[in-house]
């Protein structure tokens, strides 16, 4: 798996679009997918990790795929185009598109279209990895799920902002964290949190009795 990521961050000093989602899954595989799998042993799962494994790869690939829709506009200021180039295609966009809307700041229509195609292509990979939160140890699952929300929130906004994501960068709103951050510590409390027996005392001599204040 440090193989697969190595590889896939050399990659960056050389490669600068993959043509198609194919090409890009190999990419990801070790810039993303590889990293949620080495997650797993360090958070603990209350499945055999074979089962949690491809939910934790898909997870990684979410956050991943969500990165690249909404830095298209950075990323292309440094040469890289990493929306797969068949689903750019299937809308009529190629860089030297892509490349006049950050120039000049108009929008087209087939821009659009396609970054909608891809933030599509982004949900049903969330909805793939959702299941594996469940399958993590309790004690981590509140944290995952904070990250699961916060980073599906990166694609609402973008949606929201109308996918001018070559103009400026979506980013959750503050309401949103500390909505989020909130819902995190009532999960961790709620996995803490275990009712107990009522404490009972025994007097010397007599049975088992509850304990309902200081013994006398």
């Amino acid at each position: 798996l440090f193989a697969d990521f190595l590889s896939s961050m050399r990659a960056d000093l050389t490669v600068t679009h993959y043509p198609t989602y194919a090409d890009l899954q190999g990419y990801v595989h070790g810039s993303a997918a590889v990293i949620g799998l080495q997650m797993l042993p360090v958070l603990g799962t209350v499945t055999p990790r074979e089962e949690a494994a491809p939910h934790a790869a898909a997870l990684g690939v979410a956050f991943q795929l969500t990165n690249f829709l909404r830095d298209v506009g950075e990323d292309l200021d440094r040469g890289r185009v990493y929306l797969p180039g068949d689903l750019l295609a299937a809308h009529g966009v190629d860089r030297s598109l892509l490349e006049w809307s950050r120039r000049t700041g108009r929008r087209d229509r087939r821009i659009r279209a396609a970054l909608m195609a891809a933030e599509a292509m982004t949900r049903r990979v969330y909805r793939t990895a959702e299941p594996g939160i469940a399958m993590l140890d309790p004690r981590v699952r509140p944290c995952i799920r904070a990250a699961f929300t916060l980073y599906g929130g990166i694609l609402d906004a973008i949606a929201e902002q109308d996918y001018s994501v070559l103009h400026r960068r979506a980013v959750v709103s503050r309401r949103r964290r500390a909505a989020t951050a909130a819902a995190g510590v009532l999960r961790v409390a709620a996995a803490r949190w275990r009712p107990r027996a009522p404490r009972r005392a025994v007097p010397a001599g007599g049975p088992a009795v509850e304990w309902k204040g200081p013994v006398r």
